[in-house]
């Protein structure tokens, strides 16, 4: 029996949290554009009220040049397709989503059929508290709310592929149990996590300690618990609390699927190639432009290391299969990897070698008109060779506090400004160590199954939502979609 997967999202209810984010954008772009007769999207968005969510979706959506081919396609009849959309003010982090007026909540909770979740922070080193309020309790939120919706048929989840932590070798597809740690060395609590921030807060405040000092205190203690129980930063600790969240809150009848993509990058085809938006910039972006704009001459990281990627678009459509497939299948949970690194892997190497071979063929043109020659990069493979390099900087950092002391004046200013290098540099080599010198690759065999529902049926739906990395010829890739798509978001923003 084939799946029509089209024909099932027709006069579909559907709620969208996190829907201003770079990939839910992607996946109500493309359910408006492939069933224009779905029935609703609801899209919640963080907002004072309804007009301030109307005009949020419409600068950080409909009006964006994702929209453009849709807006070509249905010409005078793309205002009543966007019409589906539905702006709701609510904010995941609070209980019933936020969602104070009632009727509307009663109104949601009858008509829901799906519920796609992809509200998330995803700094690395994002305030413990915030990140806790969003990843771990807002997962609870939406499992709850979920819960009390009449008509649903299934409840899409999406993670990170990250959440193994410290974890080498083979990872699996495989949920977490609810206080399970990757090191294993202690069970994790989410209450008593919770409770730590409570009280880190009260004792700041007793201090009567500034906003700055409020900031790195919670940033640390995040960063801090992360590494205790092993996961590399508060991102990927708090998105596998909502993990354990999710399953723990979900009614058994109600099926869930959990997505859990690798690094997201610009559109591979659909809506069109290149789409990407969002700054600060993800890992091998900012290597990009950095190194385009002359600014990087070394690069942290073993040569050999997979650089796990995919692009948005295909992540897009493992989402929409997977919510075909899980439908109205009631204990038909399942954890979904998306990635290539199984399939068809390329390395922070093969990286290095576009990058260059695209700014020499398309220079960066700089700030006195002239284009940018870049040069090889120098490789630093380990960490300890890392800490050798900056023992220069150290040293003049030393050099200029005494000379601070000593004399004052410029000293200072000088002296400050390279310390604040200096600590930002580290800091950001301390994110970054665990996936430039990653040593996991990520089992897809939940997704190779599900990929094999859109080519064993007749419906030759793996041309509409493909999502297969085989099919990605990784430098034309980079060179030709990829790097212009970022090169252009950077110097338009």
């Amino acid at each position: 029996m084939g799946l029509d997967i089209v024909q099932f999202l027709e006069n579909k209810t559907i709620l969208v949290t996190g829907a201003t984010g770079f990939l839910a954008k992607i996946f109500v772009e493309k359910m408006l554009r492939i069933q224009p007769n779905v029935k609703k999207i609801y899209v919640l968005i963080r907002a004072v009220d309804k007009q301030a969510a109307t005009l949020r979706l419409h600068e950080e959506l409909t009006e964006k040049k994702l929209f453009d081919i849709l807006r070509e396609k249905w010409a005078e009849n793309f205002n009543s397709i966007v019409e589906k959309l539905s702006p709701i003010p609510g904010d995941v982090s609070h209980e019933n989503l936020g969602v104070h007026d009632y009727d509307l909540r009663s109104e949601m909770s009858r008509e829901i059929d799906i519920i796609v979740n992809s509200a998330a922070t995803t700094n690395f080193d994002e305030r413990y508290d915030i990140a806790l309020a969003v990843n771990t309790f807002g997962a609870k939120h939406v499992a709850e709310f979920a819960v009390r919706c009449a008509n649903i048929k299934m409840l899409l989840h999406i993670s990170t592929a990250y959440v193994c932590g410290n974890m080498t070798g083979i990872i699996r597809e495989k949920a977490f149990n609810m206080g399970e740690t990757p090191n294993g060395s202690r069970e994790l609590d989410v209450n008593e996590e919770k409770l730590l921030v409570e009280e880190l807060m009260n004792e700041l405040q007793e201090k009567s300690a500034s906003q700055e000092e409020i900031n790195i205190a919670l940033k640390n203690l995040g960063l801090q618990r992360a590494r205790l129980h092993g996961w590399p930063n508060t991102y990927t600790l708090t998105k596998a609390m909502g993990e354990m969240m999710m399953q723990h809150h979900l009614k058994q009848n109600i099926p869930l699927a959990v997505m859990r993509p690798t690094i997201i990058t610009s559109t591979y085809r659909e809506p069109f190639a290149g789409w990407t938006e969002g700054f600060p910039l993800r890992t091998m972006d900012s290597i990009a432009i950095h190194y385009g704009r002359g600014r990087l001459k070394n690069f942290l990281g073993n040569p050999n290391t997979i650089l796990d990627t995919l692009p948005a678009d295909m992540v897009v459509n493992a989402m929409i299969v997977a919510i075909a497939v899980h439908a109205n299948q009631p204990n038909s949970n399942k954890i979904y990897q998306v990635g290539s690194s199984k399939k068809h892997p390329v390395t922070y190497s093969d990286l290095h070698d576009v990058i260059r071979s695209y700014f020499q063929d398309s220079p960066w043109i700089g700030e006195n008109g002239e284009p940018v020659k870049v040069h090889k990069l120098k490789i630093i493979g380990s960490m300890a060779s890392f800490n050798k390099h900056l023992r220069l900087y150290i040293l003049l950092s030393k050099v200029l506090k005494i000379a601070s002391s000593m004399f004052g004046g410029r000293f200072q200013g000088l002296h400050a400004d390279v310390d604040k290098k200096l600590n930002a540099t580290v800091r950001l080599a301390e994110l970054y160590e665990p996936y430039v010198f990653f040593k996991g690759v990520f089992d897809d065999t939940n997704t190779e199954t599900l990929r094999a529902t859109t080519s064993d049926n007749g419906a030759n739906l793996d041309s509409i939502f493909y999502f297969d990395p085989r099919c990605i010829d990784w430098e034309d890739y980079f060179k030709r979609t990829h790097f212009p798509g970022v090169v252009n978001s950077f110097k338009r923003k």
